[in-house]
């Protein structure tokens, strides 16, 4: 029988079984070493080297448990940090990721002896932001990073000056109205009064025109006089009659207001939005947690809950599932097919697909629907738009 190698079967499977996590039972934190069962915890507590390290723990144990607490936060900060940026997600699928690392801190060398206690003290200090649900707790990472805050108070002070823009839009509005009517003031509407006489002799007499006397043929001074409102009560009545082509002007300054007012509406929906679920869409389920049944499967969404969580109808076995953002994918279909706009200048716009560049990750989109339609807009993200569920609705319901 041949000597016993680097490179015997024996020695391959002993790396293949030190690679992957073992038990946590027999794993000492104090030195750091992973033990494969209970005859080699038991060689390793009574070793040399183990005994030193209890002796030096023993001086101020305290130190020890804080130094290890702090790696096991900083650690698990940091890959929330990295791993999940600001989303909301629950305390165990971080910790599952964490403990993947070999070298990672065990909770049961901290201060904290469950994860929930740990979950609870990251809200308390104010690192993330904590709620409890029925399907456990879920954390949420605070930024507070400078470069974060300064990107943060750019976009606060790019909303305020959007809102600057809309009143001076609506005072250029104003002043263009204002021309459009020659700069007149608004005509005051004209006074009626009631006709009467002192005696049944007096004759009553009209005067329409303006700045016109009374003839000296023996008028009465008890004469009643209709002044010159009725004169502009008469013309303004023919005047309707025949429109003017100050009336065709102000029509056409009223369409370039409807232009203005329309560009403001597309400023105002050219802001970003952190959803883009939306009913009638087809979409892939992206999340492996689920099982080799519906990892990229697709489905239809039927409904939207809270913004961030859908109802997904499967296409291929029919099945229902709730399920959030971050666990879908958009679906780009075939050139010529209908899509929905999710996300942008142009969100909740339909197109026709006309081109997709791979390239740049983008498509080129015709717009079929709202004022815009016909328009061809480039450079469309993939993650801005999806298929829309025409044929394969009547299928699924």
């Amino acid at each position: 029988m041949g000597k016993e190698g680097f490179l015997s079967p024996k020695a391959i499977g002993n790396r293949i079984k030190a690679k992957g996590l073992q038990k946590l039972r027999w794993y000492c934190q104090m030195c750091q070493k992973q033990c494969r069962d209970e005859n080699g915890f038991k060689c390793h507590c009574m070793s040399e080297s183990h005994q030193r390290q209890l002796l030096l723990a023993s001086e101020d144990p305290n130190k020890i448990m804080d130094n290890f607490s702090q790696e096991f936060k900083n650690d698990f900060i940091e890959l929330i940090k990295r791993r999940f940026g600001t989303k909301r997600v629950q305390n165990n699928i971080v910790y599952n990721e964490y403990i993947n690392d070999r070298e990672h801190v065990h909770m049961n060398s901290t201060q904290w002896e469950t994860l929930t206690e740990f979950t609870k003290w990251l809200g308390k200090e104010g690192f993330c932001k904590v709620d409890e649900t029925p399907k456990g707790w879920y954390i949420q990472y605070i930024d507070r990073d400078p470069e974060t805050i300064r990107r943060q108070e750019e976009l606060e002070r790019k909303k305020k000056q959007d809102l600057d823009d809309q009143e001076r839009s609506a005072k250029f509005i104003e002043e263009q109205v204002r021309r459009g009517q020659g700069g007149r003031e608004p005509e005051e509407a004209p006074v009626f009064t009631e006709l009467k006489r002192e005696s049944e002799e007096e004759k009553i007499t009209f005067n329409l025109a303006k700045g016109s006397c009374s003839s000296a043929d023996g008028l009465s001074k008890a004469s009643v006089a209709l002044g010159p409102s009725a004169l502009k009560s008469a013309g303004s009545g023919k005047r309707k009659d025949a429109p003017s082509t100050s009336e065709a002007k102000e029509k056409k300054k009223k369409s370039a207001l409807d232009e203005i007012m329309e560009m403001e509406e597309q400023k105002k929906r050219s802001v970003r939005a952190d959803h883009w679920l939306h009913p009638g869409i087809v979409i892939k389920v992206v999340t492996k947690r689920l099982g080799e049944k519906y990892h990229k499967k697709k489905g239809v969404i039927k409904e939207v809950q809270d913004k961030y969580t859908a109802v997904v109808k499967m296409i291929d076995s029919g099945d229902k599932l709730k399920l959030d953002q971050s666990h879908l994918e958009t679906v780009i279909p075939a050139p010529g097919k209908r899509v929905l706009v999710l996300n942008g200048v142009y969100r909740d716009t339909e197109a026709l697909l006309d081109s997709i560049d791979e390239r740049k990750f983008s498509a080129t989109l015709t717009l079929d629907s709202g004022r815009m339609k016909g328009r061809r807009v480039d450079g469309i993200a993939y993650e801005d738009f999806s298929k829309i569920a025409g044929s394969i609705m009547t299928s699924v319901t």
